[in-house]
């Protein structure tokens, strides 16, 4: 199995895209570090990786302090002796206002999850895996590229997500340390739970896809282990795209 012997944590793995990744991980072989604010969605997680036969343990950790975060991968490499993969997920969105109606205090809660939270696992990270190498995968989005309205704050985050990645990958080469990140459209998780309140709705943003549904997490999850597998050694400092051509055609 292509993560036999691999640590790899996860944040955000208490739902979505990190549940996913998570289960993907454990079922190629790794050991997998669970981590997330909702302890009791994060256990859910590792029951469900340890009811498959995987490896997994569980740690609650606020991405949005570094204190936090760092005693989280600290304690990875304290319990199983290295890290080779961190995937730096967890995210939310924020809520919808115009520019001019913006809270300043929505806009730095976003920012400090979906932008600092990211920063703090980089260099985390890379703390731990300076000596032996290793892959960090974050998550971006579409949005830090194509715009929509009263989304600043979650653009914002999300574009330095994309400057981030390609900042670190060029810092951190030298370490044998690769940086990518992934770009989700579309993809039905919580983080769209109110679009599908109303399945009117939700049925139009589906057909305004490019082939009228949204992905799925597991969809995601293929691609995030794909690149941080010694398949994909030579790709480092890009953005891929998972979002089934969306940002091609959106304008």
């Amino acid at each position: 199995m292509r993560f036999d012997g691999k640590v790899v944590i996860v944040t955000g793995a208490g739902s979505g895209i990190g549940r996913a990744s998570a289960q993907r991980f454990a079922a190629d072989g790794a050991q997998v570090v669970a981590a997330d604010i909702n302890v009791e969605q994060g256990q859910y997680t590792v029951d469900a990786i340890l009811e498959a036969g995987g490896k997994a343990s569980f740690v609650r950790v606020d991405v949005s302090s570094y204190e936090s975060v760092q005693a989280l991968v600290q304690g990875t490499v304290s319990a199983y002796g290295r890290l080779d993969v961190m995937f730096n997920n967890a995210g939310i969105g924020n809520a919808p206002f115009s520019v001019l109606d913006l809270p300043v205090e929505e806009y730095h809660r976003t920012v400090e999850v979906n932008q600092h939270g990211i920063f703090y696992g980089i260099k985390s990270a890379a703390q731990a895996m300076k000596e032996s190498g290793g892959v960090i995968v974050n998550t971006a989005s579409i949005y830090a590229y194509i715009a929509d309205r009263r989304q600043l704050p979650y653009h914002a985050s999300k574009g330095a997500v994309v400057a981030m990645t390609r900042a670190a990958a060029l810092e951190l080469a030298p370490y044998n340390i690769r940086v990518v990140a992934i770009a989700p459209g579309l993809i039905d998780t919580n983080i769209v739970a109110g679009w599908k309140e109303n399945p009117k709705v939700w049925q139009q943003i589906e057909r305004a896809q490019m082939r009228q549904k949204a992905g799925t997490p597991q969809e995601v999850a293929n691609v995030v282990t794909f690149l941080a597998s010694s398949e994909a050694s030579f790709l480092n400092g890009q953005v891929y795209f998972v979002d089934d051509g969306a940002a091609a055609f959106k304008r």
